[in-house]
């Protein structure tokens, strides 16, 4: 189902102009599990940055509400998708992704580009699984259309990685290693920007 719902949003996405144009994608690892820390301003960058990895796929960490919604629950379970509750988070929010690299499989985390105490969490959880689990974080910037309406627009997509890290020992490790992964984050949608001006 992943991948037949992948070739569809290729394809749609291709038509309209708004697959993105990818940098950096020799920074990817080839083999093993990893997270993988994207930006987020909609969910047109979620879909790109599952494209953009094929024929690996991505298990993302989501909402537990938006497995509520329905037909979309249905939808996004079928897209690799997990339920974490935010509000409440419980051992499964370090579990499953645990589990699913040991596998050999990728996790994708999305912090948005915005301060907040959401985002640094989700900065935080990413550094936290890549430190217990053993693997690397690779970070990740999106900029173009956010959503449905700025895809017909045909407005243009541009997705960069940059080389992948690992979490240091301890708490020491992961406080240096979330700075870092927010700078990396900034560093990377600053030079995608300043290669595209003209994306808003």
């Amino acid at each position: 189902m992943y991948k037949f719902i992948a070739r569809v949003v290729y394809g749609i996405l291709g038509v309209n102009g708004s697959k993105a144009k990818v940098y950096g994608k020799e920074n990817i690892p080839k083999e093993g599990g990893f997270v993988v820390a994207c930006t987020h301003n909609g969910y047109i960058d979620i879909l790109n940055l599952g494209i953009s990895m094929l024929p690996k796929e991505v298990h993302f960490m989501a909402k537990k509400q938006l497995f509520d919604v329905k037909g979309l629950g249905w939808l996004i379970t079928r897209l690799n998708a997990f339920p974490v509750d935010r509000d409440n988070p419980g051992p499964s929010v370090i579990k499953i992704p645990r589990q699913l690299i040991k596998e050999g499989k990728v996790v994708g985390i999305f912090p948005s580009g915005t301060r907040s105490s959401e985002n640094s969490e989700l900065k935080a959880g990413a550094v936290t699984i890549a430190q217990l689990a053993k693997t690397e974080i690779l970070p990740a910037a999106y900029i173009g259309p956010k959503n449905a309406k700025g895809v017909f627009k045909r407005q243009k997509g541009y997705l960069i990685y940059g080389k992948p890290f690992t979490v240091g020992a301890g708490k020491e490790g992961r406080e240096q290693s979330v700075q870092f992964l927010e700078d990396e984050l900034n560093r990377l949608t600053a030079h995608l920007k300043e290669m595209h001006p003209e994306v808003k």
